[in-house]
């Protein structure tokens, strides 16, 4: 069996139509499965992208970068290479990249999860010969609650809180987690306020149609606001900001599939974690590999060699392919765009 893809030094790397897929450095031409920092690399000459993301990728990359955006499904011919984008559930406009060269076909899943989700399409199953998985929560451990009884956990929060005298605030990824919770959570609680970083990803996505709760940006909020009611969104790395001083007496919550490990909420310092994650669980990866089709499959990001060698041993062709990105870093990692004071 031939290979489509590649593993260079700027990422994965389709000859036949001289492109990467998320690159890791610029490159001539760059297909983006989504607009989160680990998969979108600036300073590329062009980009392809779904159509639905194509307003984070300019959020991200600057207004005046060169991105041709398709709708979902929709083929692109390069260099002879078909290649189209379908759903991967991840976040708005996250994509699946599936590219057919010659009778072969390679998928690319980017950041996937099986789980319905209102604030994108839903994983699509897209057949082919070669399946790219993810393998961030690529262990046994990681098996997910129903979101609705975690929101309902987050409310039920957000209550005890509020009898107790206390503010709320509740750290999740700025894009595509914290639209994903306000989609979720009962806003008739108290009012939602939420950190710069979130904010501007909350506009971009009502205007691409999603619909959220209507939220006030917490530094614009008057001098006497009574926090104590709010649910405040921030991203994680607000954590150790002075920005947290204007609420006074606080709770602090964390949404993250990292929370399903015993002690991560006691490392992290945070009062209550809450298993909630955009990406698939080890039964939402292996039910996605098995909808491919696939007779081979390529491991990457997170729990690599450990997805592959189970894999190999239920009758698989498979291959860890090591990343420049390893795991789902930024549900901790800070990101300097996205500070706020």
């Amino acid at each position: 069996m031939d290979n489509l893809l590649e593993r260079k030094p700027d990422g994965l790397y389709c000859a036949a139509g001289d492109f990467y897929i998320d690159p890791w450095n610029p490159v001539e031409r760059a297909v983006i499965t989504h607009a989160h920092a680990d998969h979108l690399c600036p300073g590329s000459k062009r980009y392809l992208s779904a159509r639905p993301g194509e307003a984070l990728l300019r959020a991200r990359a600057g207004a005046d970068t060169a991105i041709e955006s398709v709708e979902y499904g929709e083929p692109v011919d390069i260099h002879g290479v078909r290649v189209s984008l379908h759903p991967a559930g991840h976040i708005l406009g996250s994509a699946q990249v599936r590219i057919e060269h010659r009778g072969e076909i390679w998928v690319v899943s980017g950041d996937y999860k099986l789980v319905p989700d209102p604030t994108c399409p839903p994983f699509e199953p897209v057949q082919c010969h070669t399946f790219v998985t993810e393998s961030t929560f690529g262990l046994p451990i990681f098996r997910w609650p129903e979101p609705n009884e975690v929101l309902a956990d987050i409310n039920a929060w957000w209550r005890g809180n509020q009898q107790a005298g206390k503010a709320s605030v509740l750290f999740a990824y700025p894009l595509g987690k914290t639209q994903r919770v306000l989609a979720g959570v009962d806003r008739s609680i108290g009012p939602i306020y939420t950190h710069g970083a979130a904010e501007a990803f909350n506009r971009l996505y009502r205007e691409c149609g999603v619909a959220l709760p209507p939220t006030e940006y917490a530094k614009a909020a008057p001098p006497k606001t009574d926090w104590t009611r709010g649910l405040i969104l921030a991203p994680p790395m607000a954590k150790t900001s002075p920005w947290l001083r204007r609420f006074g007496d606080f709770s602090t919550g964390l949404a993250s599939g990292w929370m399903r490990i015993r002690g991560t909420r006691r490392r992290q310092s945070i009062d209550r974690g809450f298993v909630l994650s955009d990406h698939a669980d080890w039964s939402g990866l292996l039910a996605a590999i098995r909808s491919s089709g696939a007779g081979r499959v390529w491991v990457t990001h997170g729990y690599r060699a450990q997805l592959a060698r189970w894999l190999e041993e239920n009758s698989l062709e498979a291959h860890a392919v090591d990343t420049q990105y390893e795991g789902e870093r930024s549900e901790t990692a800070p990101e300097s765009a996205e500070a706020e004071s």
